[in-house]
């Protein structure tokens, strides 16, 4: 059979799995004011990926405290971080009403490496490199903690999971009708990934940063924090970014066109805050 033939089998396999998996489409956050209100296909259970989660962070800060790049509560950078992320994590009620009560963890590991990240059910790290690196401000580092907590708010991990059994369970298909195993698959499960995943992960990325914006918003922090954040990591990039259309991230020019957007929309939720602080 042609690697055309199968792609066009494979795809339509999906599809179909697509329609017949309607019915798991939901809503996992309310709006809010930024207005984020995508369904999302989420066929692996809350607690599974909740976990996963914390199994996979146990294992990384237990690594960190082995190399001696966790750093210490006790340290100042740490006590930052923490203040800004208790200063956040309670407005989260506005978009999940349970979710200030999550078992929320946030760290700190000594990295160049300009990156944070959160795991599902609230599992949080920072570097210091892209705290020291990029000289950020409160306000910043709310910003990027603000996009974290989206992430786990909106469950990106737990979408991504199901779309990948999704993507298993359709090669595994394509395996049956085709009668073909193996490395034979590899280019139509890059395909699958190409269609599927770049473009939700795109996705995930921009909710991500609506959603930040207004939980720094509404815990005092100027939201225009977020755009000073991507021109600094424009800054760095070295030999430029690539073309949005590969990239599993937005563009620095357009996510800083879109968080001015949104930047300007919650501005009255960071007045108010700062009003009855």
């Amino acid at each position: 059979m042609t690697s055309n033939k199968m792609k066009k089998i494979s795809t339509f396999i999906i599809a179909l799995l697509l329609i017949s998996l309607t019915g798991c489409l939901t809503k996992t956050t309310q709006k809010g004011t930024v207005g984020v209100e995508r369904e999302q296909l989420l066929l692996i259970s809350p607690a599974q990926m909740n976990e996963g989660g914390k199994q996979a962070y146990s294992a990384v800060l237990k690594e960190a405290q082995k190399t001696h790049t966790l750093m210490d509560s006790n340290s100042h950078i740490v006590k930052r971080v923490r203040r800004i992320a208790n200063r956040i994590i309670p407005q989260t009620a506005v978009f999940r009403k349970d979710a200030p009560k999550w078992a929320w963890e946030v760290n700190v590991i000594k990295s160049d490496q300009l990156n944070a990240w959160a795991m599902p059910g609230g599992k949080i790290a920072f570097y210091t490199g892209i705290i020291e690196k990029l000289n950020l401000t409160d306000a910043e580092i709310a910003a990027i903690m603000g996009h974290e907590i989206a992430h786990v708010l909106r469950e990106h991990g737990r979408e991504r999971a199901s779309r990948q059994t999704l993507t298993q369970v359709g090669l595994s298909a394509l395996s049956i009708f085709t009668g073909v195993k193996g490395p034979a698959l590899d280019a139509t499960a890059m395909a699958l990934q190409v269609t599927l995943t770049l473009p939700n992960s795109r996705t995930h990325e921009i909710e991500s940063d609506r959603i930040g914006v207004e939980l720094a918003a509404r815990a005092g922090y100027n939201p225009y924090a977020a755009v000073n954040v991507w021109k600094k990591m424009a800054a760095q990039s070295k030999g430029g970014s690539p073309p949005q259309m590969l990239s599993t991230h937005p563009s620095h020019k357009n996510r800083i066109k879109d968080l001015n957007k949104y930047a300007k929309r919650v501005k009255p939720l960071f007045e108010k805050a700062i009003r009855t602080q």
